[in-house]
């Protein structure tokens, strides 16, 4: 498989629209390096504002850029970018629809040396709970280049969680990237398994096991996190004999408490992998922590079993 790092491919798209788009700006809180928006600095030095370790004042003049008609992206860790300045998203950029683009790097647990200080697990929650804003979450390289043009083009607050680490492309360069439509990655008869960024990924990788095993799963990617179209959500649970949910993310308030709400009152059973109210903390390696919180292939397996007894 080919592999990419999402926040290079994010850093080099942001410049490509830059090229084409003199209207888009880049924020950052001393941390261009690592979300990368280095390059959009080095190829637009007027139009990159180092704002310091200020995530607050960040937004506040990313959306004062935005009344002036400008495309202001804002970026940060996604720990910081979603919860340090919520106030501020609230209040300045969500309640008058403005146009910021919110950057969430290094999400999830994938800044895995930093602990639970620096690791996103709440991000989803805040931002799906916030009116007008839309939430967005690569599966890979080739989604995050689509979502980010995707963000250009729509008018209003958008957050993107960007993953820190190398990951393997899973979706289709050809296809089409809408905000709001979940895709079928792989097909399946028996369980429904709904999954969004590196999860997809191991959702895969699941779905091999269990073939092998005569059980077929149909991975779906719900890239966008909100607005969620509730009837293909509904259509794609239609014949399963289960509903399988997989996130980086707290179970509280992400994609298990988006899909559980649309299928309220269905009889069909439903289990969710995600981490299970608990804080991160740091580790030697990434997949040393997805194995500690339960976000492996295996334990995808270990739901689809628990549905099928």
């Amino acid at each position: 498989m080919n592999m990419q790092n999402c926040r290079t491919v994010y850093g080099k798209t942001l410049v490509e629209l830059g090229m084409q788009n003199e209207r888009i700006v880049a924020l950052d809180a001393d941390l261009c390096k690592s979300t990368m928006t280095c390059l959009f600095e080095e190829a637009f030095p007027d139009r990159h504002f180092e704002m310091g370790i200020g995530e607050q004042n960040m937004v506040s003049v990313a959306a004062g850029l935005a009344l002036s008609g400008k495309i202001a992206f804002v970026n940060s860790f996604a720990v910081f970018s979603a919860g340090r300045p919520y106030d501020q998203i609230r209040v300045s950029v969500c309640i008058g629809k403005v146009n910021v683009k919110i950057i969430g790097s290094s999400c999830g647990l994938s800044d895995f040396g930093d602990g639970a200080t620096h690791q996103s697990i709440e991000d989803v929650a805040i931002m799906r709970a916030l009116p007008n804003m839309t939430v967005l979450s690569p599966a890979d390289g080739i989604e995050t280049r689509k979502m980010v043009q995707a963000a250009v083009e729509y008018d209003g607050p958008v957050y993107i969680r960007i993953l820190r680490n190398e990951i393997p492309d899973v979706t289709d360069e050809k296809q089409e990237f809408e905000i709001g439509k979940p895709t079928v990655i792989r097909e399946g008869k028996d369980i429904t398994v709904f999954a969004h960024g590196y999860m997809v990924y191991k959702a895969l990788k699941a779905a091999e096991i269990m073939e092998k095993k005569g059980v077929s799963l149909k991975v779906v990617n719900v890239s966008t996190l909100k607005p969620i179209d509730e009837k293909a959500i509904k259509k794609l649970c239609s014949s399963a004999k289960g509903i399988i949910t997989v996130e980086e993310h707290t179970i509280i308030g992400g994609l298990a408490s988006a899909i559980a709400y649309i299928m309220r009152g269905s009889a069909i059973p439903m289990e969710a992998v995600a981490i299970q109210d608990t804080f991160g903390q740091s580790a030697l390696d990434y997949e040393q922590l997805l194995v500690h919180y339960g976000l492996t292939e295996k334990d995808i397996v270990k739901a689809v079993k628990k549905i099928l007894k």
